[in-house]
């Protein structure tokens, strides 16, 4: 895709004053379509960094899943906003996910963000953006769309719709917390598509009601929480 040189990224955005919800939005389609959706999770209870990272991959749906954390701006052509879905055990899923990291009382903050835009030759893309602080939610969900702007910016790229997910986290006094965001995107890869497991419920014990057999440990907290949802469509953009 052919990118601007003389476009600032400090420039304003070309954009409607007022972004209509993303239901109205017209869709594009090129070819196949992409699904994917956006999730946010918290776990304040970790017992270390590991620990907490984990019971956030669970609550965001991912604890099941091998992950292919990808880099870059650009997603793959025909990417298409959809509810989130169960996953099956063992599937091979692409992810864009932020990660903030918190101890003891101190927050953090995730966020993920992608905008739907239209190239000046008429082409459709759709780019995304991620941030990770020690900020609270609103500072973070600033930041994050304003490196959104400035990448939609240095491709000359005018937005057609977008969405917003950031999630904060405190951590529990002696625990380690984690908050997470992604996008993700389950069938965006030809590999990895042969024998997988069914789709789980999920857990029905906590991790410390096992047999011992992998030794004793502290009790630990909440697996779960209630931090996960999904992203609100029809957001805001302006700064």
């Amino acid at each position: 895709m052919p990118v601007a040189r003389n476009h600032s990224v400090h420039e304003p955005l070309r954009r409607p004053d007022a972004m209509p919800p993303l239901d109205e939005m017209p869709k594009r389609r090129s070819g196949m379509s992409t699904p994917g959706w956006l999730m946010t999770s918290v776990a304040p209870f970790g017992e270390n960094q590991e620990d907490a990272f984990d019971q956030g991959l669970v609550d965001l749906g991912l604890g099941d899943c091998r992950l292919i954390r990808v880099e870059g701006a650009m997603l793959p052509i025909g990417f298409e906003a959809v509810q989130p879905n169960d996953l099956p055990m063992g599937s091979l899923v692409e992810c864009h996910i932020a990660i903030a990291k918190a101890e003891d009382r101190s927050i953090g903050s995730a966020g993920v963000a992608w905008a739907a835009a239209e190239t000046p030759e008429g082409d459709q893309c759709a780019i995304v953006s991620t941030l990770a602080t020690d900020l609270d939610y609103e500072e973070t969900e600033s930041l994050l769309k304003r490196n959104l702007q400035r990448r939609l910016a240095s491709r000359d790229l005018e937005v057609t719709a977008f969405d917003v997910a950031v999630d904060e986290v405190t951590a529990a006094q002696g625990h380690h917390g984690v908050a997470m965001a992604a996008l993700i995107m389950p069938d965006s890869l030809n590999i990895g598509m042969g024998s997988r497991g069914r789709v789980r419920g999920p857990p029905t014990k906590a991790a410390e009601d096992t047999d011992g057999s992998f030794g004793s440990k502290a009790p630990a907290g909440p697996v779960r929480s209630s931090g996960t949802r999904a992203a609100d469509a029809g957001m805001d953009f302006s700064l």
